[in-house]
C-alpha cells in the first residue's frame, strides 16, 4: 500500500498503481450510487456489485466495473473484492427478514474479505439503533413501532456479529445516517459525526454528503469497530 497527499495535506491510501480500489455492494441503490459517484469524482476505481446488472447498466463507465454479485455469499464476496483496498456494504433486502439478511451479509463479508485480503469494510447502519441518551437507543422507546424495531434489530445483530467475528485483519466501521436520509436535500459539502449516539441538530443529510463521509473514512480511516453517526 502506497500513500499520496490530498488537497488538505492528509495522506490518502492508494494501490501500487496509484488508484485506490473500492468494491461497492448494493451499488444500484441511492446510497450505493452516491458512493460510486463520489469515488469516481475522487479518481478512485470502483467495482459496482449488484444482483441484476441489466437493471443498472447506467452505472458502468469510466472508473467503474459493473458486476453481478451477492453480499450474502462469501465466495462471491471473495472473488469480487480480490485486489481491492476497501469494501462498502450499502445493500438492503426487503424480501428477507432484516435480521436474516444483515447477519448473513455480515458473515459473508467477514469471511469473503478475509479470504480476499481486503483490509477495510464500511457498512451502513440505521439511526434508530443509536443512543438518544446514555444507554437508551431510539428503538427502545415504549411507543416505537414493532415493525420498525424488527428492522432495526437486523442492524443490531449485524453490529454484534461484526464485533464478535471480525478478526484484527479486518478494520470495519458502521456508518449511520440520521433519520432523514434525503435524496432531495441540498448537499452542504460537509457533515458532523458522533460515536454511538444521535448527532444533535436537524437529523438530515443529503446522499452526496453521506457519500463524502463514507469515502473520507475509506481514504482516511479515523474510526474503527464503532457506530459512527453522521449528519449535516
Amino acid at each position: 500500500m502506497d500513500i499520496e497527499n490530498d488537497n488538505n495535506g492528509d495522506t490518502v491510501r492508494t494501490t501500487a498503481n496509484g488508484a485506490l480500489r473500492v468494491a461497492v455492494f448494493g451499488a444500484g441503490g441511492k446510497v450505493g450510487r452516491a458512493a460510486v459517484a463520489e469515488a469516481v469524482a475522487r479518481g478512485r476505481r470502483v467495482t459496482a456489485v449488484v444482483r441484476d446488472p441489466g437493471a443498472h447498466d447506467d452505472l458502468a463507465g469510466a472508473g467503474v466495473t459493473l458486476v453481478r454479485g451477492d453480499a450474502t455469499d462469501p465466495l462471491s464476496v471473495a472473488v469480487l473484492a480480490a485486489d481491492h483496498d476497501a469494501a462498502l456494504h450499502a445493500a438492503v433486502r426487503l424480501d428477507l427478514p432484516s435480521e436474516e439478511y444483515f447477519t448473513a451479509a455480515a458473515k459473508a463479508l467477514v469471511a469473503g474479505l478475509a479470504e480476499a485480503g481486503v483490509p477495510r469494510l464500511l457498512t451502513l447502519g440505521i439511526a434508530t439503533t443509536l443512543e438518544a441518551a446514555p444507554g437508551v437507543r431510539l428503538m427502545d422507546a415504549p411507543d416505537f413501532p414493532a415493525e420498525w424495531r424488527a428492522f432495526a434489530q437486523g442492524h443490531v445483530a449485524e453490529f454484534e456479529l461484526l464485533t464478535a467475528e471480525a478478526g484484527p485483519e479486518l478494520d470495519w466501521l458502521m456508518v449511520v445516517p440520521p433519520p432523514d436520509l434525503n435524496a432531495e436535500a441540498e448537499p452542504m459539502g460537509g457533515y458532523r459525526t458522533a460515536v454511538g449516539r444521535v448527532v444533535d441538530g436537524p437529523g438530515r443529510i443529503a446522499h452526496a454528503d453521506l457519500a463524502r463521509a463514507l469515502l473520507d473514512e475509506i481514504e482516511h480511516p479515523r474510526h474503527s469497530r464503532v457506530q459512527l453517526a453522521v449528519s449535516s
